[in-house]
């Protein structure tokens, strides 16, 4: 049996397994089967990130966050988990070749999936004009004209921070009217580079190596234009990857993961929650990777815990 197992490989699932490897704990980690280092790798260049005072590519640094816990002493496999079981002391997991595994203690990292347009050359163009975070990829497009789809409180707020940089922003919205908070729509109404195109939608990408420019279709009446752009910002929500813990672990309204204030405590003792899955407002890599130091911190403390009652109890 292992003292921890953590499920997720982004900056919170490998910060987590660093911490608890140089503690001695022997981490057991899943990533997945088909892309480990979760949002990081759809990203080229990452800016944010201390210590990388001239970037770094985010599949590079996620390739070094992995090499870092390995050498610590974590074990990393390659495979998804498809189900958990958390009602005991021992905590279960079994693994997508039908193995289960034990483990006294269980972080759990899955993280978040950005909502897509489902378009073509969404994806193909990812890193490349196409992005899912301003405060990631914004520095990119000085003087630039882009887009932002959405018509929320994330997307006003992306398109707001985009003016810093951009000369124009386009703000696309399937509806005539938005579902931001009045202060965060009167903030975007208010700003001189932000033009809104109303009832349309996204209906192709254009672009061979990057993108320039966008189909816009009518959602009223179905006609199309050309809109000429460098760069799409999709801001229509995302998801916090909890499928796997319905009716197992507390959630919040908001979908993500319940856990004791800053702690990452969840409602099930021995099962801590870090990242993105339990964070529905910064979704940033530095904030995830801190979040994961609290995971594997808590979890070193319950093991310890633990062991402090056994004690008590052969003492006995």
């Amino acid at each position: 049996m292992h003292q921890i197992i953590i499920i997720g490989s982004g900056p919170a699932g490998f910060t987590a397994a660093i911490y608890a490897a140089r503690a001695g704990l022997k981490p057991l980690l899943f990533a997945s089967s088909v892309a480990v280092g979760g949002e990081l790798m759809n990203t080229t260049e990452v800016e944010n990130f201390p210590g990388f005072p001239e970037g770094i590519q985010g599949p590079e640094l996620m390739q070094r966050m992995q090499e870092q816990a390995e050498k610590f002493g974590t074990q990393v496999v390659y495979d998804d988990i498809t189900e958990v079981d958390f009602s005991g002391d021992v905590k279960r997991v079994t693994a997508g070749d039908g193995t289960v595994h034990e483990a006294e203690t269980v972080i759990y990292a899955t993280g978040s999936a950005n909502r897509k347009l489902g378009i073509a050359d969404e994806d193909r163009l990812s890193g490349h004009g196409v992005s899912w975070c301003a405060t990631c990829d914004g520095f990119f497009f000085r003087e630039k004209t882009i887009a932002v789809v959405g018509g929320g409180d994330s997307a006003m707020e992306e398109a707001t921070f985009l003016t810093r940089f951009a000369d124009k922003v386009y703000v696309i919205h399937r509806r005539s009217e938005l579902k931001a908070s009045k202060i965060m729509q009167e903030r975007a109404f208010q700003n001189e580079k932000i033009e809104f195109i109303w009832d349309s939608e996204v209906a192709a990408i254009h672009g061979e190596n990057e993108v320039t420019g966008l189909t816009l279709r009518s959602t009223a009446d179905g006609s199309e234009r050309e809109l000429p752009v460098t760069g799409l910002f999709v801001a229509i929500g995302n998801d916090p990857r909890t499928h796997l813990v319905h009716g197992k672990l507390e959630l919040t309204a908001e979908g993500t993961i319940a856990v004791d204030g800053r702690t990452s405590r969840t409602s099930v003792p021995g099962v801590f929650a870090a990242g993105d899955v339990v964070d529905p407002t910064y979704r940033q890599a530095i904030t995830a990777a801190a979040s994961g130091t609290v995971a594997a911190l808590d979890a070193e403390h319950h093991l310890a815990a633990l062991e402090q009652e056994r004690s008590a109890l052969s003492a006995v």
